[in-house]
């Protein structure tokens, strides 16, 4: 379409020269494509002009630079270069006219002022095109040779010079140690750590107390909790039937390869790939469990055919979202919207997971492949029962023998079909066709019928037949109890694979082979086709998402929020990184240092940025909310179930036990039964089992643990905390049995250890909880609720009974009953602070 004249001088009238003076001023002379125009097409643009060529409008496309100048049947282009004037682009974002406006009015979208200006300036300045900033390879940010000190802190500095903002001081050193402590083992310091800490004045003591720390086996639980959330990780199927599953040991892997440090690279590769690695170790097929742990519909009626390629599909989207940080799920029925991945890439990528041998059948909760894990005994249970069987095969073979001249005449005298239908007619007939074969060309299952018929006929034959089949059955026995993981596998031949019209399982269209997405791809040359291709595809040099993602997850897991605000959408709909070269500068590093995650961690955290205080100075807040600047130190809520932690460490009750099967500790009733309409009961467990990390406890699928109110739910794959903090959660905190036996146990022990007085024995508890001492006013705003507490639990001992009695540690009979249930109302509340629930 052509524009009038007035069109055109109102796109040309606004003073020109002064919006390119001040913008190209305030981008450093020259518009940044990537950081400054790309969002603006992105957000604007490629909804109905970008990379989905079913959904493309006008045959025009923004999203590259040759669809961008290509000009139309009128010789019109929407962009050309160094001429705003000419550039269609411009005209339709400027013009009055309501039906020729872009974006339409329809849309929601609007361009601001700004926007449009920046736009004219860019296409004046030559309309230089560029990559999407993590696309871009990874290379070191430079470091002024002035500059000396962790390059975090150099570039952090920096950039919070030119926003005219100082960074804080370091925080103190008791709420140092916590925050330390929290983030790298996900439990508070004990009472003597703090004093170990206190009475440590080297100046590497920080660096020394993080070593201390990454070497803690604590570290490994800490860390797989979010690894568990991404991996969609569960006890139970899902659906539903939701049928108990034994995922555990791949759980307790994941633990052991993040305590002893297994390079990145080789996390992802095992998990993507280990049964194709050469002579695959069991471990490193056990870690093939990561892509096994989707949901299986065992639900009746449901196609097997359909499961499998929805199994297939949540492999490829949940390896996408986790190592690329890509949106693939928008691909499964057309083209990317927004990020250069077409459908074919979506079915491609899929190819790689479409060669598993899973039917997509429900009936086993266990499909195969399997890994047979034997725990305990069992492997011996195993290895005696083997033995005894082949004493009885030996025994067998003895009898069989010594029976030849019986079982000849028997044969030769023909034993009679019996024509009856049923079993007892399949085994005649198959019995007659064994007898038709010679014996040294018998299958073992001719051997069995025919012995099975002879062990009819002989009684000397049958006592030692007998005795193997009980053996055998008996090793069936130990077999089936036997623990079981669900790992990977490939079909020995490969499966075709082909993009799905709308994503139906029954609409194959074009045919496509496994690789990656080709805008992505760099060299992929001499890699195997298969998922090994794939895992080392994603850790080489020239995929430069893999170490920007996994980077970006460990800092939010320190932070509470990313340098980039979506861990699970680095595509062109997510933000530049407001501390961008702190990003690239760590995942280049990540990469070059041997993709080691514990220097990597310690590196970030043994920062002044990280170390800083979170103390927010008047204005702060309004310029920065978020701490995106990172001109302060962290400070947010903890995940429900590090506060079940803290509470269970500092009261003394955790059990320091480590791996092993899922417990199943407090839990309200009837939460199972009625998500399941009674077919499933939850039995609580009693003991040591009540009191294990939150990490080993039970999760069912369809209704999660009801003490994690923000956790991924594991149905999906989840890199994003959810953090929330309402009134219902305060309900658990204060009322639900663990939190309420934590503080009588807590209670407990500051009666037992602490002097006979309020100061001393809230002094301990706080060195518990918040790893300080009180102060004079909280010694004194608790010493009143103590004898608040004291005066009722005095004029009714019953109800202090009550208190006394929930959870099932034993209790000291010799302590006060008013006293202790005062006390322990305090230590609730203390477990139920704010300074508690969060990480300063």
């Amino acid at each position: 379409m052509r524009y009038s004249p007035n069109t055109r001088l109102r796109c040309l009238s606004l003073s020109f020269a002064t919006v390119v003076l001040g913008l190209a001023s305030a981008s450093g002379g020259t518009v940044d494509f990537s950081k400054e125009i790309l969002p603006i097409l992105s957000e604007n643009c490629f909804h109905c002009h970008g990379p989905d060529a079913k959904g493309r409008k006008g045959d025009l496309r923004l999203d590259t630079r040759a669809g961008a100048l290509l000009k139309n049947k009128e010789g019109a282009a929407a962009i050309v270069p160094g001429n705003p004037g000419a550039s269609t682009l411009i005209e339709r974002i400027c013009t009055t006219d309501k039906d020729d406006l872009m974006p339409p009015v329809k849309s929601n979208r609007k361009l601001s002022p700004k926007e449009r200006d920046l736009l004219k300036v860019w296409i004046e300045q030559g309309a230089t095109w560029g990559t999407h900033w993590a696309f871009v390879p990874l290379q070191k940010p430079p470091i002024s040779e002035s500059h000396s000190g962790n390059p975090i802190d150099i570039f952090v500095r920096e950039r919070l010079a030119k926003e005219g903002l100082t960074p804080q001081p370091q925080a103190p050193r008791r709420t140092l140690l916590r925050r330390l402590t929290l983030d790298l083992t996900g439990l508070p310091p004990t009472a003597e750590e703090v004093a170990n800490f206190d009475a440590d004045t080297a100046s590497d003591a920080i660096e020394r107390t993080v070593d201390r720390l990454l070497a803690s086996p604590r570290f490994g639980e800490r860390m797989a909790w979010d690894w568990l959330d991404a991996a969609r990780y569960a006890d139970s199927n899902g659906y539903q039937g939701d049928n108990e599953r034994t995922m555990w040991p791949w759980r307790d892997w994941v633990v052991n390869a993040f305590n002893r440090n297994l390079p990145y690279d080789q996390f992802t590769t095992w998990q993507i790939a280990g049964d194709l690695l050469p002579k695959a170790s069991q471990e490193q097929v056990l870690a093939t469990g990561f892509l096994r742990n989707h949901a299986i519909n065992g639900e009746g009626g449901r196609i097997a055919e359909e499961n499998r390629v929805d199994y297939a599909m949540d492999m490829a989207e949940t390896t996408g979202t986790v190592w690329l940080g890509l949106t693939f799920l928008c691909c499964r029925c057309h083209d990317h919207k927004y990020d250069p991945l077409t459908q074919s890439d979506y079915y491609r990528f899929y190819g790689f997971f479409n060669q598993t041998p899973v039917n997509g059948g429900g009936g086993d909760p266990h499909t195969a492949p399997n890994l047979w894990l034997p725990q305990g005994d069992e492997k011996d249970r195993l290895e005696k029962t083997k033995d005894e069987i082949k004493k009885a095969e030996q025994a067998v073979g003895s009898a069989w023998k010594a029976s030849v001249d019986k079982r000849v005449e028997w044969i030769e005298a023909g034993p009679e079909v019996d024509a009856k239908d049923g079993d007892a007619g399949k085994k005649a007939t198959e019995l007659a066709a064994a007898l038709r074969v010679e014996e040294a060309k018998w299958n073992a299952a001719q051997r069995k019928v025919v012995q099975e018929a002879w062990a009819t006929r002989d009684e000397s034959f049958k006592k030692v037949y007998d005795v193997l089949e009980e053996k055998r059955k008996h090793f069936r026995g130990i077999e089936s109890a036997l623990t079981r993981v669900m790992v990977m596998g490939d079909m020995p031949k490969p499966r075709d694979t082909f993009v799905l019209n709308r994503g139906l399982y029954n609409e194959p269209g074009e045919k496509v082979l496994p690789g990656v997405p080709e805008s992505l791809a760099g060299t992929t040359q001499g890699l195997p086709g298969n998922r090994l291709g794939l895992a080392k595809w994603l850790s080489a040099p020239e995929n430069p998402l893999m170490a920007r993602v996994t980077v970006n997850r460990f800092w939010q897991m320190l932070f509470g929020i990313g340098l980039v605000k979506t861990p699970e959408d680095f595509g062109v709909q997510a933000e530049m990184p407001v501390q961008k070269d702190v990003l690239d500068w760590l995942a280049a590093e990540f990469c070059a240092n041997g993709w080691n995650v514990k220097a990597l961690l310690k590196t970030i955290v043994t920062s002044e940025t990280y170390l800083q205080s979170s103390h927010v100075p008047p204005g702060m807040a309004e310029r920065d909310p978020e701490n995106r600047l990172l001109a302060r130190g962290p400070r947010f809520r903890m995940p429900a179930w590090m506060i079940r932690d803290q509470a269970l460490a500092s009261s003394g009750l955790m059990s320091g036990k480590i791996g092993g099967k899922p417990v199943r500790p407090y839990q309200p009733s009837g939460v199972w039964e009625e998500a399941t309409f009674g077919n499933k009961k939850y039995v609580q467990d009693t003991g040591e089992s009540l009191y294990r990390r939150s990490l080993y406890t039970f999760w069912r699928r369809i209704v999660g643990p009801t003490m994690f109110f923000d956790s991924g739910n594991r149905t999906n794959c989840s890199v994003k905390p959810l953090r929330t903090n309402t009134p219902l959660h305060a309900l658990s905190t204060l009322n639900d049995t663990t939190f309420v036996e934590a503080g009588r146990v807590l209670a407990q022990y500051a009666l037992q250890t602490a002097k006979p007085n309020p100061e001393d024995r809230l002094r301990s508890v706080y060195q518990r909880v918040l790893a300080r001492p009180p102060s004079l006013d909280e010694v004194r705003l608790w010493s009143a609720g103590l004898e608040r507490h004291l005066a009722r639990f005095s004029a009714d001992p019953a109800e202090a009974e009550r208190l006394l009695a929930v959870g099932e540690s034993q209790r000291d009979g010799a302590l006060s009953v008013p006293e202790h249930a005062a006390y322990t109302a305090v230590c609730v509340s203390i477990l139920n602070l704010d300074e508690a629930l969060t990480k300063e």
